[in-house]
């Protein structure tokens, strides 16, 4: 075989050896799904913000209520969310595989569930929104319980596809520890 620095073994170029030189795919699955779950952890902290905005504006009457409206109460909650997003960023750098499981976990309860409670709580306003055309609450000028429930859909989506990623990450962690044990 052929060293970086030094001579070739005679009769090759070093090319035959390169099918040597592939990352085991699920490796490479892995980095691609903490990737992928990273970006999803900034769009979650963004949101994350945008709640926490709204709730500090809305508590500390920096604007007007018909400007601003109180946060409902599924809001509270939900800024807990963000510790499932750090627990899993921690469980990257070296696999940790029970950081990743306590993540997940924490995610239906902190993640899903308040979204879940959200829009029950906001359901009534929001029939009453539409079948009557009444809204109570406002954020610049839209209806609160609209805003809101746009947000709880992009909440859940974001939350659902980390699940997802975070499920095929650990299944891919599987099987790298499986293999290292048939070693």
């Amino acid at each position: 075989m052929a060293s970086r620095g030094g001579p070739r073994a005679t009769g090759t170029d070093g090319s035959d050896y390169q099918h040597r030189e592939r990352v085991a795919s699920h490796y490479q699955m892995s980095a691609a799904l903490k990737s992928e779950i990273r970006k999803l952890t900034y769009v979650h902290v963004g949101l994350w913000l945008l709640l926490l905005a709204q709730m500090g504006v809305g508590h500390l009457k920096l604007l007007p209520h018909d400007q601003v409206a109180m946060p409902y109460q599924w809001e509270y909650p939900y800024l807990l969310s963000i510790l499932p997003s750090l627990l899993g960023l921690l469980s990257f750098p070296r696999n940790n595989i029970s950081y990743l499981v306590l993540s997940m976990i924490s995610a239906g309860l902190f993640s899903v569930a308040p979204l879940i409670y959200g829009a029950m709580e906001m359901f009534p306003m929001a029939q009453q929104l539409y079948r009557h055309g009444k809204a109570y609450r406002f954020i610049f000028g839209f209806s609160a319980v609209s805003v809101m429930y746009l947000v709880v859909v992009v909440a859940a989506q974001v939350h659902g596809w980390q699940l997802y990623y975070s499920k095929k990450l650990l299944d891919s962690w599987f099987t790298s520890t499986q293999e290292k044990k048939k070693k």
